[in-house]
């Protein structure tokens, strides 16, 4: 127990002391590693090997496709679309850069990318209707939320990885419980929206809807190209990464002409930093994980955790607080690394699925995107909206209500998850 509480506190205490994330658990694996003669020189092959994985190679294609298709004008097409649908009924502006964030999430893969996307175009546009400049900017960093459960997600692909699950079976799990958060977001968005006599814009005319809806064609039919191939079993979720890459390249550089040899250098550069930064974070919690696999130290955690309750649904209650808790500190791929090696045995234990499992803490790291400190939504909307990052943090609150209830409802009704990708037989 002593090992175990100073290979988990040597990395707490390097957070705490302000370390960088990828710092604090590649210096914790490392000396471990180092003061436990497991041998320095394994570290380059494990580090390597982290990231040598086929089903991995998705993470930077899908980055790149959502960079891709945003830079070809997708996501503002499906604004023009949803504006003219939504109309001005109370909050039709935040409703419509819900919807927005929802719809992009099936392309781009990552929040802060949604967020960004949605965001350029959605928190201008409510500021000149008269919204809340920090309410504008939380609605948008609330909504992009979706994108962890909306596939393809770049979160399920390492939880799929790390636990040998069906990275099909996850995006087809994540489906409905992303629309059950941006369906519990609109409530609050249009509450708050009616009481401060905040609206939309006009309705669209059937012309002027069948005319954006053949605009918006290439973002409709981006998430069915990608998805439906996977699906459909025509490629696998690594081979539709790439896909998406070259459908973006096609509608840019062939069909509507708009993107440049500029752009693109743009893009990539933009696209590579990303990657590196989660992949980079893959590969050195990947090697904290190990060292703490072959110390013995997660089967002790496990242990520990398995004996704290009898009861499920309290275990259940307990883990989804901590996966909040450790929200504020750390992204998702961080959480991934460190918790799962603790508590596959305490899923098989319970007998809990692992894919309803992965869902649950999948929306618990998307809520963890708008809880300071590291609350990676919320910088993005921040620095778009110009706004102090305290004043979005309030103005988000009755919007984290909202999901912290769809999580519930998801902890203790696995059908909510597992059905639809039953129901498409995907395995």
């Amino acid at each position: 127990m002593t090992a175990t509480l100073a290979f988990f506190g040597l990395f707490v205490l390097l957070l705490a002391l302000g370390a960088p994330i990828l710092t604090a658990v590649g210096a914790a694996g490392l000396a471990f590693l180092w003061t436990h003669g497991l041998g320095v020189q394994v570290m380059a092959a494990n580090v390597y090997s982290n990231i040598a994985k086929f089903p991995l190679l998705a993470i930077p294609f899908f980055i790149l496709a959502g960079y891709v298709l945003d830079r070809v004008g997708v996501s503002r097409k499906l604004v023009d679309l949803l504006s003219l649908l939504i109309g001005p009924v109370p909050g039709g502006l935040a409703l419509v850069a819900v919807g927005g964030c929802v719809l992009f999430g099936a392309i781009s893969g990552t929040g802060p990318a949604d967020t960004a996307a949605i965001g350029t175009l959605m928190i201008p546009a409510m500021v000149r209707r008269g919204y809340d400049v920090s309410f504008a900017a939380a609605v948008v960093a609330a909504a992009a939320t979706t994108d962890v459960l909306i596939p393809p997600s770049v979160a399920f692909v390492v939880y799929g990885v790390i636990t040998q699950t069906s990275v099909p079976r996850l995006f087809a799990a994540g489906v409905v419980p992303g629309l059950l958060m941006g369906a519990a977001l609109a409530i609050p968005v249009y509450l708050i929206s009616r009481r401060r006599g905040w609206g939309g814009d006009r309705w669209g005319t059937l012309p002027e809807i069948a005319r954006a809806t053949w605009d918006a064609k290439w973002g409709l039919l981006a998430p069915v190209v990608i998805l439906g191939g996977i699906y459909s079993g025509i490629f696998t979720p690594t081979e539709a990464a790439v896909v998406g890459v070259a459908y973006g390249l096609f509608v840019g550089l062939v069909v509507q002409r708009n993107v440049t040899l500029r752009d693109l250098y743009d893009t990539f550069l933009e696209a590579g930093v990303a990657s590196a930064v989660v992949m980079s974070v893959v590969a050195f919690a990947g090697l904290y994980s190990w060292t703490g696999a072959t110390l013995g130290v997660m089967d002790q955690a496990a242990k520990a955790v398995a004996g704290l309750t009898d009861s499920p649904y309290v275990l259940l209650l307990l883990l989804n607080g901590l996966f909040l808790l450790a929200g504020m500190a750390l992204d998702a791929i961080s959480i991934f690394y460190v918790f799962l090696p603790i508590l596959m045995p305490v899923m098989a234990k319970f007998g809990w699925d692992p894919v309803w499992f992965g869902v649950v803490m999948a929306v618990n790291l998307s809520i963890g995107t708008l809880t300071p400190p590291v609350a990676l939504n919320l910088y993005v909307a921040s620095h778009i909206a110009k706004a102090p990052l305290g004043q979005i943090a309030r103005a988000v609150l009755p919007l984290l209500a909202s999901l912290v209830v769809v999580l519930l409802l998801l902890t203790y009704c696995p059908a909510l998850s597992l059905w639809f990708p039953d129901l498409l037989g995907v395995r």
